[in-house]
């Protein structure tokens, strides 16, 4: 190197160059044995799945064939149960027999791709969600499962009119996850399975025949024995009572202005309002049946008493 001059003098060494030749030539074996087994690995790859076409080609015809079945199998889980259950649980059924039949399906064509571990794997996957999936949805799935009770009892249908955690009313629909009724205003009342199944349910409509209480009084003066008469023969002659049935009265109280008393009769009804239609032509009745036979049905009365001989007394010591 010569600083004066301003410029450098680069020393040629043969035998730096010769070593770094050596050991490119070296690594020449090392990348021609990775290029190999790169070939080999795709070559075996290609043999692989040249040698699975025909378990491939069987496996597709799987999975096409259970497809079909499963729209067949839906259909017919539906047609299956017919009126013994409602639509929304035979649609639940239908679809999950249908699933059922297509993974069934994907499990075999997996089998004969010779893919056994994969299945597996995906077997244990699924339990494992298959429980945090349920811990996670506890309270949809205990409605779900009590929409599906409920959709196969006898007790109750749609079309019924039930009283339950203090509704009453015409069930409208039985879903998976809530009970709709329609209430007498015509609003509709959503309320969870789980709690139509937690909790007592009056159906109307399960008996044809209701016994109705009318409550009313009548006066001291009265005869007691003609209005316990006249009563039970007027009801008797408007709502005809059947088999062992009959109009019951009773006598239960000395109220503050009347002798009370207790009329039960059997009427035709399966609804609220059928009841409130005999209950209130009852009353006309009775009310009629009274007035011709000159039987009072008093009201509340209350006395008021004043002292006029004070009142007059200090009247007169005022004028004085």
């Amino acid at each position: 190197m010569n600083m004066g001059w301003g410029f450098y003098s680069i020393r040629f060494d043969p035998m730096i160059l010769l070593q770094q030749t050596e050991e490119a030539v070296k690594n020449l074996p090392e990348l021609k044995d990775s290029g190999t087994l790169i070939w080999g690995q795709l070559t075996g790859w290609y043999n692989s799945f040249v040698r699975l076409l025909p378990n491939l080609g069987i496996a597709i015809i799987v999975l096409i064939i259970s497809y079909f079945i499963s729209k067949y199998v839906d259909k017919g889980v539906r047609k299956l149960l017919g009126n013994k259950a409602q639509e929304s649980v035979k649609r639940l059924a239908g679809k999950a027999v249908a699933i059922i039949v297509v993974l069934g399906g994907i499990f075999i064509a997996m089998s004969v791709l010779q893919l056994n571990d994969a299945v597996q794997g995906i077997i244990a996957g699924a339990g494992i969600s298959g429980l945090v999936i349920g811990l996670a949805l506890q309270g949809s799935l205990s409605n779900i499962i009590s929409g599906i009770v409920l959709s196969f009892r006898k007790q109750v249908k749609v079309g019924d009119w039930i009283e339950t955690t203090d509704f009453s009313g015409e069930v409208m629909e039985i879903q998976l996850d809530k009970f709709i009724i329609k209430q007498a205003d015509n609003n509709l009342v959503l309320i969870p399975n789980k709690t139509i199944i937690d909790n007592p349910m009056k159906n109307w409509t399960l008996t044809p025949r209701m016994r109705i209480t009318l409550e009313c009084g009548v006066g001291y003066e009265s005869d007691l024995e003609a209005v316990k008469k006249l009563a039970t023969d007027t009801i008797e002659g408007m709502f005809k009572q059947q088999g062992s049935e009959e109009v019951e009265f009773f006598y239960n109280e000395f109220g503050d202005s009347s002798i009370n008393f207790m009329l039960r009769f059997w009427v035709d009804a399966k609804k609220a309002k059928q009841k409130h239609i005999a209950l209130s032509d009852a009353v006309i009745g009775i009310k009629k049946a009274f007035d011709k036979d000159g039987i009072n049905i008093p009201f509340p009365i209350r006395t008021l008493e004043f002292n006029n001989n004070l009142q007059m007394k200090n009247i007169t010591d005022i004028q004085q």
